[in-house]
């Protein structure tokens, strides 16, 4: 699974996931905030959902729908640019993340302006499209408002939806007053407050900026219309006031017709921020004289997805519609946050895309497929049904496979074989295992010898029974005495 350099940054410096993960939940505050968002998002999620009778059918359309975009994304992909161009959009195609960066990078150029206005972009972050604007001299301003606090408090984003989750008010208020300029005197924590301060500041950037970039949520074939959803307003003033729109989109996020986007238009807002309809969804084709950007440029991103599509079960991780609803139930997520995954996609969803984008030939890639604990939670809350607990599974194999030999591994593997082959060795070793009981307290051994000791620095290990199922079978002729 080995990728081209550039295919997508690793956060400088980012340990591998068992080590990042430990620093995060040794912070308490954090865990606090994540465990506070996570579990208002996940109640209100449930409620919404549980309004439409028909969530499952919805589902089941939805995975239909991406399966058959994803077996026939040239046919699509080819006609989507057939209709943009037809609009007056131009279409650019990048085959990784440094040939997208110089695409935007150039285009921007071209305008001959030095600033640009951004709509919230998981894309743009993949590539880190903010950094290679600002080594070009091009200043890159994040419009959404969780956006906003992160670059502002020169931070990552640790959540898809809501980039700001591990900061809470306080946190807030103090990045503004530190960072804004034109912040207000007094500011406080009030929510009110703070949004009125953000919505100011930005109001200026909106009003000035010639250049906009966005991400994409859905773009649609048959019409080559882009559309986006997002909750502010931002994006409706980044996509409408400049006189150039550049939009970065992965190739998995096209759709085959209009009808088709009525099913993720009823999916996407319950299953990300719990609302019966998308606040704002702003869509256009192409370019309108007298209408929005004189230019428009379409820059189709594959970095690593068509890879990813030719394994027939990790594809599978390109259904995503980016809901996040995931993160917000997986237990692993709640206590690591999203700081840990060492990627712009966190949690269960950049678990198993991460490593599929970039290769798993990184200590934090090849670590990135053990970050769950295989509870399947987040099967059962994803709007498109993407079988994470079975990609996990599948790239863990591919890490072991294209990993670095364990010797300790392997022979314990090997004895586990010559063990699990023989039923006599197999009852001898049941036996000796039983003298593990002479170690444990209340049930519970909290320290085990050796090389098993990594297996109690993090968990305790259940006492042995004081007989095994082996020996009831043979002294109760198998329960009947």
């Amino acid at each position: 699974m080995s990728r081209p350099p550039g295919s997508m940054p690793t956060y400088l410096g980012m340990p591998s996931f068992p080590k990042a993960a430990e620093d995060a939940v040794a912070d308490a505050r954090l865990r606090g905030n994540l465990a506070h968002a996570t579990g208002t998002i996940r109640r209100r999620r449930q409620a919404a959902v549980a309004e439409l009778a028909d969530w499952a059918e919805l589902r089941e359309t939805a995975r239909r729908i991406k399966d058959h975009t994803l077996r026939h994304l040239d046919h699509y992909l080819r006609m989507l640019e057939e209709r943009v161009t037809a609009a007056g959009g131009r279409v650019h195609w990048a085959r990784d993340a440094a040939e997208a960066n110089r695409i935007v990078t150039e285009l921007v150029r071209a305008t001959g302006h030095t600033e640009v206005v951004k709509v919230k972009s998981m894309a743009t972050q993949e590539i880190g499209l903010n950094e290679a604007l600002a080594e070009a001299g091009i200043a890159a301003h994040e419009t959404d408002l969780a956006e906003l606090i992160v670059q502002l408090g020169e931070d990552r984003p640790s959540h898809i939806l809501v980039p700001a989750i591990h900061r809470n008010r306080g946190e807030i208020r103090d990045i503004f007053r530190r960072r804004m300029p034109d912040a207000p005197a007094g500011l406080s924590d009030d929510p009110a407050e703070l949004a009125e301060a953000a919505r100011r500041h930005l109001r200026a950037k909106f009003l000035s900026a010639k250049v906009a970039v966005s991400g994409v949520n859905f773009a649609i074939a048959e019409t080559g219309t882009l559309v986006v959803l997002e909750s502010e307003g931002n994006g409706r003033m980044c996509l409408t006031l400049p006189q150039t729109l550049i939009s970065v989109m992965g190739i998995e996020k096209v759709l085959p017709t209009w009808r088709d986007l009525e099913v993720f238009l009823q999916l996407l807002p319950r299953s990300s921020t719990a609302e019966r309809m998308n606040p704002y969804t702003s869509t256009w084709t192409g370019v309108t004289p007298g209408d929005g950007p004189r230019e428009f440029h379409l820059v189709l991103l594959d970095n690593g997805r068509t890879a990813t599509l030719a394994d027939p079960v990790g594809r599978q991780a390109l259904r995503c519609i980016r809901c996040s609803a995931c993160l917000n139930v997986c237990p692993v997520y709640a206590r690591a946050g999203g700081h840990a995954y060492g990627s712009p996609y966190p949690g269960p969803i950049g678990a198993i895309l991460s490593p599929q984008i970039r290769g798993i030939g990184s200590p934090v890639d090849a670590s990135l497929p053990y970050a769950s604990s295989l509870c399947g939670a987040c099967l059962e809350v994803c709007p498109v049904a993407i079988d994470i607990p079975e990609v996990l599974v599948h790239l863990r194999a591919k890490a072991v496979a294209e990993g670095p030999r364990h010797r300790l591994a392997d022979a314990a593997m090997t004895a586990a074989a010559w063990t699990l082959r023989s039923p006599r060795r197999l009852a001898l070793a049941q036996r000796a295992a039983s003298a593990g009981r002479l170690l444990a307290r209340r049930g519970r051994i909290r320290r085990l010898p050796g090389p098993l000791r990594a297996w109690t620095e993090a968990r305790d290990a259940p006492a042995p029974p004081a007989e095994s199922f082996r020996a009831w079978w043979k002294r109760t002729d198998g329960g009947s005495r």
